[in-house]
């Protein structure tokens, strides 16, 4: 990775797009790197039945580095009541050579089970890539219906 890469300080507040379909929306950090915004996942429910969750978290070293690390919760919501399940996601800010931000994340998702037993199938685990929304309003940005 050439030292250009690091000219620019990578903001983790802001509207995010996954790769997968996945929007977020984090709040200016606070002096202490706390933060917290809204997740609309693009695949845990049918699509009617998605609503904006609640995400809180804290970045590292918010004004030491350029290229922050990070970690966050999600407790989901969904309009239909399935198992009670939060994931939480850790990751890094990241900078290229032209300017473009990405959210380099590694998340694991744990649902609610009935039994020690169904334990096995409780938690997975998982990659997204988000990118900066570019030109959208950030309540735009979290519609689950595909409405404007």
């Amino acid at each position: 990775m050439s030292s250009a890469s690091f000219s620019q300080k990578c903001v983790l507040s802001g509207s995010w797009k996954s790769s997968v379909g996945c929007k977020m929306v984090v709040s200016e950090l606070s002096e202490a790197g706390v933060f917290s915004g809204s997740y609309l996942s693009a695949a845990m429910a049918p699509k009617a039945d998605r609503l904006p969750s609640r995400l809180h978290g804290i970045q590292h070293g918010a004004s030491l580095t350029e290229q922050p690390t990070f970690g966050f919760t999600v407790k989901w919501q969904f309009s239909e009541s399935p198992p009670d399940s939060m994931s939480v996601f850790v990751g890094q800010c990241f900078v290229d050579d032209q300017g473009e931000e990405t959210l380099q994340t590694m998340w694991l998702l744990r649902q609610e089970v009935g039994s020690p037993g169904a334990d096995w199938e409780a938690t997975r685990v998982g990659t997204n890539v988000f990118t900066r929304f570019k030109g959208q309003n950030m309540g735009e940005s979290m519609r689950s219906d595909g409405a404007r």
